[in-house]
């Protein structure tokens, strides 16, 4: 592929105290990924080149400060440096408000740079939820942040891993929230971006499975009647606006159905009925997208591992994954 019709994506190097400066130099060691994107890395670059340093990935840095002095080398990485971290206090595996700002700041730029066409899709790493909110930004994780960037209060998740790919109704919520936003317009709103989404990875007519809320999907409402007075209507709804979708049915059963290629989607209900299942599968394996942004979106299935950071033991798996699939939903941005 030419490098010229190839999608840019911004990878962020999420909390530099956790093992996303690994895993980055190991991803583009381990696979090609240069044939599928121009990869450009939004972080630090004196943490990544200690990173390099843990992990002995031998492939080269080299700080740029726009995108437009980006060469797409083979066997060196662009990094956008930020110039955030003191190497001098930063302690690897510890939460810390320096590194929670400079995550911040590692998403807010990717972001601004997709908004504005310089970029077609951003990969992130993971950030620490506490050392964010101890800087002062108070967001649920990645989704709350991008949502708010991007002036879409409606964005979701949508973990994919091997054939389970599910979407969530909601996620960083207390369970008893949870149960409150179980309605028909917020359903009907998540199917929408899944077949959206499920679209742009080539599925031309995506059959999206909805699980219940309750044990056995309510049975007939025995155990609970949100499958009848929310779940259900929403279903019939879809269908009449020319969605495929089906159920309610038992979350059980329903993701190992979708495993097994009956659907090209499953809707759960709340964060752990989706998470459980995807990461069942295994956590290296799986990504993050985020759905109902203007920008494409995708991430690591983990989180930072602090206690392996310093190790050089991390694992790239779910980093390649996420990159494989953000330069597929992103080919069609490349002007």
């Amino acid at each position: 592929m030419n490098t010229l019709s190839k999608p840019i994506l911004a990878i962020t190097m999420g909390d530099a105290a956790g093992t996303g400066p690994e895993i980055i130099g190991k991803a583009f060691v381990e696979e090609k990924l240069s044939e599928l994107c121009n990869p450009v890395i939004i972080g630090d670059f004196a943490v990544l080149q200690q990173a390099l340093g843990y992990t002995k990935a031998p492939i080269s840095l080299r700080s740029i400060s726009s995108i437009s002095e980006a060469k797409f080398e083979e066997g060196t990485l662009d990094v956008l440096d930020q110039k955030n971290i003191d190497l001098n206090k930063l302690r690897l595996g510890a939460v810390d408000p320096m590194c929670g700002q400079a995550a911040y700041e590692y998403v807010k730029v990717a972001t601004e740079l997709n908004l504005a066409g310089e970029v077609q899709g951003i990969v992130t790493c993971a950030l620490n939820k506490e050392a964010m909110n101890k800087a002062g930004h108070h967001y649920d994780g990645h989704t709350g942040l991008l949502a708010e960037l991007c002036e879409r209060p409606g964005a979701t998740m949508m973990l994919a891993a091997e054939k389970l790919r599910v979407s969530h109704v909601s996620t960083h919520v207390p369970l008893i929230e949870a149960i409150h936003r179980v309605r028909p317009e917020r359903i009907l709103k998540v199917v929408e971006l899944t077949d959206e989404a499920i679209r742009r990875i080539g599925v031309e007519k995506p059959h999206i499975a909805v699980a219940g809320l309750n044990p056995h999907a309510g049975e007939n409402g025995l155990f609970g009647d949100e499958e009848i007075k929310f779940i259900t209507p929403a279903i019939r709804e879809a269908n009449k606006r020319g969605f495929h979708v089906s159920g309610p049915y038992p979350g059980d059963t329903v993701f190992f159905r979708a495993n097994q290629g009956e659907f090209d989607a499953t809707i759960a209900m709340y964060h752990d009925q989706g998470h459980v299942a995807a990461k069942m599968l295994g956590i290296w394996k799986g990504v993050n997208v985020t759905l109902g942004l203007p920008i494409i979106r995708t991430s690591v299935e983990h989180g930072t591992n602090f206690d392996l950071a310093g190790t050089g033991k991390s694992d790239p798996r779910s980093l390649i994954e996420a990159i494989k699939l953000a330069a597929q939903m992103s080919a069609g941005a490349v002007k």
